[in-house]
């Protein structure tokens, strides 16, 4: 249900970008505008725009604002037919053979957009075989490709990709929208007869988000308060401590095996130890604790150093004629008894009995950390809203993942980390960290946090392809610096409508960084803007 009104929120858009051709808007380019086609790019009714004013006041009511939407829905590819057969998702574990698109510079996430343009006869043939496919219809792999040295690497760790959005064009080509899947890991890769790349790869089996994570803290139940209506062994380490309620000490221990039992005898032990060390009548003080009754499991309580009245008496006999210091054992072992008898122990039940203190465990609370991350990307990024992910913490991780203006390899990292606590922990300290983009090459900076810029829905990175079948995720940005421009703007194929790019290359090594957006209209919003390149940037981002 959910992609249906997605999609029918995007054909909305699209009717009334349409809408835009009947208006009546003058066009004033800039002075160095360059294009080598004289077509209908030279009328603003061929453009769409959000004319809405911005909420800051800043420009004027006659200045034209860019809708970041339009962006997000790729227009540059054309008009697109949605596909018939797609693949729910598959259980973790499940092996799949599949077609597999090796992209240079390009991580996907799951419910990450990656649009594609097919030109090569072998990925031709690629996406013939996954729209027909029995076994993952529509269904491709992606996995990053990397440089070292000479040699070309691959990662190990990829996302299944759902074609959901395909045009065949005249000279047989394909335009693809697809949108990630699933994690897998490649298992093994070989060329198929028809010459494009295929791979068995074995879908991951993604951890359930959990409010303390059982491989970190290990078997101790980390509550303040048992639930008297669920057993003991049916209480696991994500049950809220809220839900929890006081149970029985005799229920409690039934469960413990025998080492449990002595730690939990002792920890009793040392609370009385630790209050009558200094004082013998420290004793009396724990009045503050006593019930109005006797308690019904004192005696089980006690363990292996309670006696019965008998035996204390038959014992207290016995010291007679003993040394000062047996009969100070004696007295001391009598004053435990006579404490655990008059003391309800309820009150103990109510501290924590997790092995780490509650701030260890808020460091591996999914839940927890999912609203911190949302709140961190709130203050420093802005858009997209994650709000309506915070309940959600692992389709929460996977967003911010996909869209945080990182270099490649940290977002490859970001996509190989295994548990949703832990790639949110990581997330939110390079959200904490990140401040500078520095070239890959040179380490010159030339961009600061301060001055990211959102131009699509997707977030301030995203992916987008040329007519030449390139993939290029790009960050955006007000400025930049030590940046060199190369040729002059051109309209054509523009990723965002309005704009005419130019290349841009480091001033200090003369590597391609990206592009500068300029508007063709002297009214639109911002009037330019930087795309830096995700995999021209350094890892070193403070």
């Amino acid at each position: 249900m959910d992609d249906e009104r997605i999609r029918e929120r995007e054909r909305l858009q699209i009717e009334q970008i349409r809408e835009l051709d009947f208006e009546e808007l003058q066009v004033e380019e800039v002075d160095d505008l360059h294009d080598s086609d004289s077509d209908d790019n030279d009328h603003l009714s061929s453009f769409p725009f959000s004319s809405h004013a911005q909420a800051s006041g800043n420009f004027g009511d006659d200045e034209l604002i860019f809708n970041p939407a339009l962006a997000s829905l790729h227009m540059y590819l054309g008009e697109v037919e949605d596909t018939q057969n797609r693949i729910a998702f598959v259980d973790g574990g499940t092996v799949l053979k599949i077609p597999l698109f090796y992209l240079e510079g390009v991580v996907l996430f799951p419910e990450a957009t990656l649009p594609l343009r097919i030109v090569q006869p072998s990925f031709l043939a690629a996406v013939e075989r996954a729209l027909n496919q029995a076994n993952a219809p529509s269904t491709i792999g992606v996995i990053r490709v990397y440089r070292e040295g000479a040699q070309f690497k691959y990662a190990s760790v990829g996302t299944t990709a759902e074609i959901r959005q395909y045009r065949r064009l005249g000279d047989g080509s394909f335009n693809v929208i697809t949108r990630g899947q699933q994690r897998f890991r490649l298992k093994r890769r070989w060329t198929d007869v028809e010459g494009f790349p295929c791979g068995e790869v074995q879908i991951v089996d993604e951890d359930v988000p959990l409010r303390t994570p059982r491989d970190a803290f290990g078997k101790l139940v980390p509550i303040s308060k048992l639930q008297a209506r669920y057993p003991l062994s049916t209480v696991s380490l994500s049950t809220p401590l809220r839900d929890m309620e006081a149970n029985s000490e005799e229920s409690f221990e039934s469960a413990l095996s025998p080492s449990e039992k002595r730690l939990h005898y002792s920890v009793v032990d040392s609370i009385f130890c630790n209050s009558t060390s200094s004082d013998d009548d420290q004793v009396v003080g724990t009045s503050t604790v006593q019930s109005s009754g006797s308690n019904p499991y004192s005696s089980r309580s006690i363990g292996y150093l309670a006696s019965s009245h008998d035996d204390e008496n038959e014992e207290e006999q016995s010291t007679i004629g003993k040394t000062p210091v047996s009969q100070e054992k004696y007295q001391k072992q009598n004053r435990l008894a006579s404490f655990r008898e008059s003391t309800d122990l309820s009150r103990f039940r109510m501290t924590p009995r997790a092995f780490w203190p509650f701030w260890a465990y808020r460091m591996y609370d999914s839940y927890y950390l999912s609203q911190r991350a949302a709140d961190l990307w709130k203050q420093i990024v802005g858009v997209p809203n994650m709000e309506a992910f915070v309940n959600k913490p692992n389709i929460l991780s996977f967003s911010i993942a996909s869209k945080i203006p990182v270099s490649e390899s940290i977002r490859q990292e970001l996509l190989e980390l295994d548990g949703v606590s832990y790639r949110l922990q990581r997330e939110i300290e390079l959200l904490e960290s990140f401040d500078r983009v520095r070239c890959i090459h040179c380490q010159t900076v030339i961009a600061r946090r301060k001055d990211m810029l959102v131009m699509s829905n997707e977030g301030p990175l995203g992916a987008y392809v040329n007519p030449h079948g390139y993939v290029h995720e790009i960050m955006t940005f007000y400025k930049a610096n030590d940046i060199a421009l190369r040729g002059r703007p051109v309209k054509k194929d523009s990723w965002f409508p309005g704009y005419a790019w130019t290349i841009a290359n480091c001033a200090t090594c003369e590597t391609q960084l990206g592009w500068l957006f300029t508007a063709t209209n002297k009214k639109l919003k911002p009037s330019s803007f930087w795309a830096v390149r995700g995999s021209q940037v350094a890892d070193d981002m403070r």
